[in-house]
């Protein structure tokens, strides 16, 4: 008898924590079901709609089924693509071993050292060679595009951070009115795009009496056309007459990258300030005890210490270089002809001008693919590198 009573009270104790822990998954559930939601109707759904609109002839109306044809007119000839997806391995292959190289002894390290530059050199070739028959069979628009936009995000993102970590490291010291500066520089993060851009353009317009220009003439400088000019900066500023990408980004791109640069380095210097106040007072005083300067305290403490948040806002300001519209859609002059069309705007005019909704989907997804697989070889690159304590 006395086994048996003690059984039914076990029985019972399970049963209640069962279903207390059966309400709080629910509680749980119930918490995280909103974010959820937003994230797959405003997230995952319209990624999944545009693939399959991509398989279409989709011309306002939903129209034959064709595949991959859309993505065929895209890169052209897939032999090119299959080129320069093999260029893009040997890169990989290159960073592979230079890594390596870091890692053996030091005779092993300087052959590896030299195989990395030799693969380096032809995986520059091949992918070269890919890119050339994507262009020469498929959409040369947006396959220059996409060279446009990386101008765009390699020309502005190192700016915007190296700015604002130095603007945050400044502001973080004793002096006056530093919640006045800091208020400052975060006013045209804050400021609406599409207000600041039409300023900018009026600013930066190709007319000698622009403020621009004016200032150019306090130098004895001679007016430039700024948004209005599709020549390089290499060949308006060197005198360089360069084909292809070796020319680099027009002067018109060049003045958009500055918009970017004004418009987005106050947020960096916020986001640093927040990192900088994580890091230990203590350090720095014992970096001034060993003697160290400024200088040394600001690259063997500072940089080091704020390296998670230095990686987090390269992630979040290249993607958003990637997928930025509004500034470039406004700032965009005629006369700069397609030096100024990135991705997004190429894939807009695609879908709004030429309302051919199922080739702009193809070119969003592509768009996508790279922005995920340039986000994975950063994680990887840059993340070996963080610095968390």
């Amino acid at each position: 008898m006395a086994s048996t009573t003690n059984v039914i009270p076990i029985t019972k104790k399970r049963k209640v924590y069962s279903l207390r822990a059966l309400q709080e998954n629910l509680t749980g559930y119930a918490f995280v079901a909103p974010a959820v939601i937003i994230i797959l109707v405003f997230g995952l759904f319209p990624i999944i709609y545009s693939l399959y609109m991509s398989l279409f002839n989709w011309r306002i109306r939903k129209g034959d089924f064709t595949g991959l044809v859309n993505y065929t007119k895209i890169f052209g000839d897939w032999g090119g693509f299959a080129i320069f997806i093999g260029g893009l391995a040997l890169l990989g292959t290159a960073y592979w071993l230079w890594t390596g190289a870091f890692k053996s002894n030091s005779n092993l390290a300087r052959k590896l050292q030299i195989g990395a530059a030799v693969v380096l050199i032809v995986a520059g070739i091949i992918m070269s060679m890919g890119w050339g028959k994507m262009v020469a069979a498929g959409d040369e628009d947006f396959l220059n595009s996409l060279i446009i936009t990386i101008f765009y995000a390699v020309g502005t993102v190192p700016l915007q951070l190296g700015i604002g970590m130095i603007f945050a490291y400044l502001l973080y010291q004793k002096i006056r009115g530093k919640e006045v500066f800091r208020m400052i520089y975060f006013l045209p993060y804050v400021t609406p795009v599409v207000t600041t851009a039409v300023v900018f353009r009026t600013i930066f317009s190709s007319r000698e009496t622009s403020l621009a220009n004016i200032v150019l003439s306090w130098f004895n400088a001679g007016p430039l056309k700024w948004l209005f000019e599709p020549k390089a900066m290499s060949e308006v500023f060197l005198g360089l007459k360069l084909e292809g990408i070796a020319a680099g980004p027009s002067l018109a791109l060049g003045t958009i990258i500055l918009f970017g640069i004004w418009s987005f380095f106050g947020y960096n210097t916020v986001i640093f300030l927040a990192g900088l106040g994580g890091i230990p007072k203590e350090l720095y005083e014992a970096a001034e005890i060993d003697g160290a300067n400024g200088w040394n305290a600001f690259k063997n403490v500072t940089i080091p210490l704020l390296s998670p948040v230095s990686f987090y806002l390269f992630l979040v300001s290249f993607i958003g270089t990637f997928k930025a519209f509004n500034h470039l859609y406004v700032m965009a002059t005629p006369n700069a002809q397609n030096t100024v069309v990135t991705a997004s705007v190429q894939i807009f005019d695609v879908f709004y001008a030429q309302n051919n909704f199922g080739y702009a989907a193809a070119q969003s997804i592509v768009l996508f693919l790279i922005i995920l697989g340039l986000t994975v070889a950063q994680n990887k690159i840059l993340g070996e590198r963080v610095f968390y304590g």
